[in-house]
């Protein structure tokens, strides 16, 4: 049947969803109430139309800027920076971390022609530099906002594209005066030592931290 067929072709257009699954996704769709699935019809539809960007951080959000970026509540201190805007969720669901972040809309990969000028890597730097402007000023804003970046998280994943654009970030920024760091890899919480691969363990040794 071209309808069911046609459904099927576009839900194993999602990630991670083979054509068993959107099978099963779509004879539970087609069992299911009507105005469910109207309803998810209509969000899926305005969906693009809703989210956007923000203007600063890159994230998405539904007004602009986010509610991270104008939140008096945030550390200005300190920037993370993530490859992609569903990470600024990921991490925040931690509720661990309270500062600000920046998204790189992807990696460094030459092989696939993405370069410096296709991430988001000069307005990082504007916004390091903004803040220290922003300390040197005298205007009436509050001291929260008018915060010296001092720290850049990267918090790019550990793969060899997320080194090579981690590394290339910390070069840039040198000459910022900005500390920057990374986050730590290594063993996980619970983990055995006896299922750790060995780049795994590799980097463990090496962020290793006094007890």
């Amino acid at each position: 049947m071209k309808a069911i067929e046609d459904l099927v072709s576009l839900l194993t257009r999602l990630p991670g969803i083979g054509r068993k699954s959107a099978l099963r996704m779509t004879y539970y769709l087609l069992k299911a109430d009507q105005g469910y699935t109207q309803a998810l019809a209509e969000r899926i539809g305005s969906l693009q139309g809703e989210i956007h960007f923000c203007s600063i951080c890159g994230s998405y959000t539904e007004v602009d800027p986010c509610a991270v970026c104008t939140g008096l509540d945030r550390d200005r201190r300190i920037i993370c920076v993530v490859e992609q805007p569903q990470d600024v969720l990921t991490i925040e669901a931690s509720k661990e971390y309270k500062g600000l972040y920046h998204v790189l809309g992807g990696l460094l990969s030459p092989l696939d022609g993405i370069g410096p000028d296709k991430l988001r890597i000069a307005s990082l730097v504007h916004r390091v530099r903004e803040g220290r402007s922003k300390e040197n000023s005298h205007d009436s804003v509050s001291e929260n906002h008018k915060a010296m970046v001092e720290e850049v998280v990267l918090a790019t994943n550990p793969t060899v594209e997320g080194d090579t654009t981690a590394l290339y970030i910390r070069k840039v920024l040198e000459r910022e005066g900005v500390r920057v760091t990374r986050l730590a890899t290594g063993i996980p919480v619970g983990g055995d030592l006896e299922y750790a691969d060995r780049l795994t363990l590799a980097r463990s040794f090496r962020g290793r931290m006094p007890l």
